[in-house]
């Protein structure tokens, strides 16, 4: 390690980046527009916070997200005594880890199967799902709503498209979870190994008996004689469970608490239903599902607002400290419902914006609508001092969130 690397660090992150992240962003983002820091696990990299520059380094081809070389590159960019954090290269190789024109090329071939008209497909499933899940909260009078609702939505929806058979979902979800937990990394080898077996074997069931779902429709999907390799399949099926089911799930979740802390906003949406995307999106925006967006770095230097960052270093981009920028957001802080929609950054921009945004909102908005309705004597069980989030700098969830579905008299 170079001394100049190691003075150069700003802070040294804890887990307060993790559960209080808001208030360590807001440190940072008055620090600068980039800043280089040493996170929880060691890694040492720089973090994008203002919004405009936040909108830069999203599209800024000096940053490349091509993960050849990326375990080699965190190596280097780790704290001597932290393990660093070493990513299977087999489980990474899909768009979202991809520079042009490999990126275009997978993007467009994933578009031919993830279509709009199959999105829209999902939503008589996603209301069927959320009745049978509510039926059962209705039996309790305090249970975890991640566990009975924000968890089983978006993970049942994607193994019935990818023909998950339900006695294997349980343990395909914990090996989800752990994967993206990068401050627990002691599992992380066992888990991505147990995923990426589990998937080459569904991918080979459904390659021998295509039906009409999702992962044949991937298989079968083609641009004149291109498709995606074997490789890439398997690493777009992990990123379809991994990212799809975390960002539903701390979208729900993250909703929920919102809500049920800010009495009034909540009473403003059970009054007038209509308000549901735009509060959806206000969910995104004041406290969204997640904080860092995955690697990046630079391959040339990158200005940033008066921050040059040289050639060859780790950069995270917080999504989560653009959403709360006073230079961009009027009172940033205030959890609004009927502020109106447009700007947060929660789903990324330019060629890397989210292309299961839709699918997202869409699970949002049937899972709590229809939360509302059944329930609307809905209320915390706990002091939300209590709760706490889960150890990942790149997701943003709870543990657990427990509630009363029937209210304090239930």
């Amino acid at each position: 390690m170079q001394e100049t690397q190691e003075t150069q660090v700003t802070e040294e992150l804890d887990v307060s980046f993790v559960q209080t992240p808001h208030e360590v962003l807001k440190r940072l983002r008055e620090a600068g527009p980039a800043v280089k820091v040493m996170l929880p696990n060691g890694s040492l990299v720089w973090i994008v916070t203002r919004y405009e520059e936040v909108r830069q380094a999203l599209s800024e081809t000096k940053l490349s997200k091509d993960f050849k070389g990326l375990n080699e590159l965190m190596a280097k960019h780790t704290k001597e005594g932290h393990a660093p954090k070493q990513y299977d290269e087999a489980l990474v190789g899909h768009m979202l880890a991809s520079d042009p024109p490999d990126h275009t090329r997978m993007r467009r071939l994933v578009n031919k199967a993830f279509t709009p008209r199959r999105v829209e497909s999902m939503r008589p499933m996603l209301q069927e799902l959320t009745t049978r899940l509510l039926d059962e909260m209705e039996k309790h009078d305090e249970i975890d709503l991640l566990e009975a609702l924000a968890y089983p939505v978006p993970m049942e929806l994607l193994c019935t498209l990818l023909g998950v058979p339900e006695a294997e979902r349980l343990a395909f979800g914990r090996y989800a979870a752990v994967v993206l937990s990068d401050l627990a990394p002691e599992g992380y080898e066992e888990a991505t190994r147990a995923m990426r077996e589990y998937l080459v074997k569904l991918i080979q069931v459904k390659r021998d008996n295509p039906g009409d779902d999702l992962l044949s429709a991937l298989i079968a999907a083609r641009d004149e004689d291109d498709k995606l390799t074997e490789g890439e399949l398997l690493a777009t099926i992990y990123l379809m469970f991994s990212a799809g089911t975390e960002t539903a799930v701390n979208l729900i979740g993250n909703g929920v608490l919102a809500l049920l802390t800010h009495p009034g906003e909540l009473e403003k949406l059970r009054t007038d239903r209509s308000l549901l995307p735009q509060a959806v999106e206000e969910f995104l925006r004041f406290d969204g599902p997640v904080n860092l967006a995955t690697f990046r770095y630079t391959i040339d230097p990158v200005s940033l607002g008066d921050v040059t960052i040289p050639v060859g270093e780790v950069v995270m981009v917080s999504l989560m400290a653009a959403n709360r920028d006073p230079d961009r957001f009027d009172n940033p802080e205030l959890f609004d419902i009927t502020r109106p929609i447009g700007g947060q950054m929660t789903f990324g921009h330019g060629i890397h914006y989210c292309m299961g945004a839709p699918l997202a909102r869409l699970e949002a908005e049937i899972a709590l609508g229809m939360l509302l309705d059944r329930f609307p004597d809905l209320s915390l069980a706990c002091d939300p001092n209590e709760l706490r989030w889960r150890l990942s700098t790149v997701t943003h969830g709870l543990e657990k969130l427990p509630v009363r579905p029937h209210g304090t008299d239930g």
